[in-house]
């Protein structure tokens, strides 16, 4: 005896597909609109996670699962978004401790090296 498997209405589906599209459009309308700094890279960021959202929960049927299959398949992806978090913020602090203690500029100006400047024939290019 075959078991049957769970029949959910294409509306949803269409209905979900037209919402990425709404998603996609405000992503894109970011860029048109020119903004920059941090509420660029909110926007964009959150748009990318409503859409991968909705993917996940409709497209790949996770809204129908159990929460222990859900639970154990979304933890470990969160897990090192965490830590890349942690990451990034003591990378920053390591950074600024340098910059303290050594003197470091903090953004400093790349050098040409030896072999590509001008220095030995006593000329100086400005590039």
């Amino acid at each position: 005896m075959a078991t049957e498997g769970q029949q959910h209405p294409i509306k949803i589906y269409f209905l979900i597909w037209l919402l990425l599209f709404v998603f996609s459009f405000f992503s894109y309308l970011v860029d048109y609109l020119d903004l920059q700094g941090n509420l660029r890279w909110f926007l964009i960021v959150v748009f990318m996670l409503l859409k991968a959202g909705f993917i996940v929960a409709i497209f790949m049927h996770m809204k129908w699962e159990r929460f222990a299959l859900i639970f154990g398949i979304l933890t470990p992806p969160l897990a090192l978004v965490v830590l890349m978090f942690l990451m990034a913020i003591e990378s920053d602090y390591a950074w600024s401790t340098r910059v303290v203690y050594m003197g470091e500029d903090p953004a400093p100006k790349p050098e040409l090296p030896e072999h590509m400047s001008h220095k030995e024939h006593g000329e100086e290019i400005d590039h």
